[in-house]
């Protein structure tokens, strides 16, 4: 049975086609993934593989229609809906959520747009266990608040899973349906993929279980998805790569399932809109990634035990997807793009790379508390003078810091770097005052 109804795309035999097969089956091997699937679409043909396990307790195939948990992949496809339904008139991007959303009205400059673009000043949010002893609206009421407001709306960037949970409200509100349901009628059969989503009920499709490795055995062990049913807009959506690449063929205009205006909607850069380490810019629910003169957009998503990833170059229709179902997907999905490259002659973006801003510098005046909701962050003078960064008490990080404001996090077993964030000063004082840390922004609480 297809799952996908999507007009198809020409599936002649690349030359590549078996390397690409032969490829995904090693790396998975090599990184202990049970299964996982690759989407090359590039406008005039498609490549289709796919390898191993959907689920290691049950030996069940990964099949090529296999739906994974997509983790925060399915944010994008929250802000398209809710793009349709301002193309329908329903809604403008620029109207304040609180017209909407009385759970909002302590914020009544946070719009539609703030909320898709996470430009809102809205913290993370609480984590799934907390969440699913609430509900939506007390959820929202006690996240959006002028006090635990990370910044002005509109002037800076904090990834926000509390943002698209107001989203997935605003998509009810407008509506008179729940969540899933205005998706799958609006969006997901026009894309032509069959609804699966995180939850009690049984999708009407194979799906796969996440996975992490058992270190006392070394094997791979299927793990629970604990998402708060209040998160599904953030993060319920399952999904293979095959049905990724007609999300990523629509935005492209291959299909009518997201008019012209709604597609370049998603994809328009927020000036405002700067996430650090995550990509070089975001539109309404796209991440941006330039490389060179060609910019492509798309979204990474993890949850328990899977790593799903989308990527689109609107100038010439190429399409890139993945999905893996085990948290060590990512790697492969880094790797497996550097193959692509040899491969089929297509370099896909993965990870922002840390670009040295200068010679690093030792920022003394970073020391101190920051706080994002109920996430506390320290920096604080490490080895040599040079700041190390802890979340809620875990194991330091070293900071390579530079007179930009940015930094690098340094292993502290290899020594090697990857992008990290930045610290932001006050404009009226010139003291530091938030620390943006792989897209999510705490505003400083204390100092050391």
């Amino acid at each position: 049975m297809v799952y996908n109804t999507a007009p198809a795309r020409r599936r002649a035999p690349f030359p590549e086609r078996r390397e690409l097969q032969h490829r995904l089956d090693a790396l998975a091997r090599l990184h202990r993934v049970p299964g996982a699937q690759l989407v090359l679409d590039t406008g005039s043909e498609v490549v289709s593989v796919h390898t191993g396990t959907a689920d290691a307790g049950t030996g069940a195939p990964f099949a090529e229609d296999t739906a994974v948990p997509l983790g925060s992949l399915t944010k994008p496809y929250t802000a398209a809906l809710v793009l349709l339904l301002a193309e329908d008139g329903d809604l403008d991007p620029d109207d304040p959520v609180a017209e909407y959303l009385p759970e909002l009205r302590e914020l009544p400059h946070v719009t539609v747009r703030h909320l898709l673009s996470h430009t809102g000043g809205l913290s993370t949010g609480p984590d799934s266990d907390a969440a699913a002893r609430t509900t939506a609206a007390h959820y929202l009421s006690s996240v959006c608040t002028a006090q635990g407001a990370l910044f002005p709306p509109g002037t800076d960037f904090s990834y926000s899973n509390a943002g698209y949970v107001a989203a997935g409200r605003l998509v009810e509100t407008v509506t008179g349906m729940p969540w899933n349901e205005a998706m799958d009628a609006l969006l997901l059969e026009p894309l032509g993929t069959v609804p699966a989503f995180l939850g009690p009920s049984a999708p009407a499709r194979p799906v796969a279980a996440g996975h992490a490795l058992n270190t006392a055995t070394g094997q791979v062990r299927p793990v629970r998805q604990n998402l708060a049913p209040l998160e599904a807009p953030a993060g319920a959506l399952l999904a293979s790569a095959e049905d990724l690449a007609a999300l990523g063929g629509a935005l492209v205009g291959r299909t009518a399932a997201l008019p012209p205006v709604v597609a370049k909607e998603l994809r328009h850069a927020e000036l405002a809109a700067d996430p650090g380490a995550l990509a070089d810019g975001w539109g309404l629910g796209l991440a941006l990634f330039r490389q060179g003169e060609k910019l492509w957009c798309g979204h990474d998503g993890n949850a328990q035990g899977t790593s799903c990833h989308l990527r689109v170059e609107p100038d010439t229709g190429t399409v890139v997807a993945f999905t893996g179902n085990a948290g060590a997907a990512t790697a492969l999905w880094r790797d497996l793009a550097e193959d692509l490259e040899r491969i089929a002659g297509v370099r896909v973006p993965t990870v922002v790379e840390p670009v040295a801003a200068g010679e690093p510098v030792a920022l003394p005046e970073c020391a101190g508390a920051y706080a994002n909701g109920g996430t506390r962050y320290r920096v604080a003078p490490g080895p040599g003078g040079s700041p190390v960064l802890s979340v809620d008490g875990d194991v330091p990080i070293p900071l390579r810091c530079y007179p930009d404001l940015s930094f690098d996090l340094v292993d502290p077993g290899t020594g090697r770097r990857e992008a990290g964030g930045r610290f932001h000063r006050d404009p009226r004082t010139g003291a530091i005052d938030r620390v943006q840390i792989a897209g999510r922004t705490a505003r400083r609480t204390g100092h050391a």
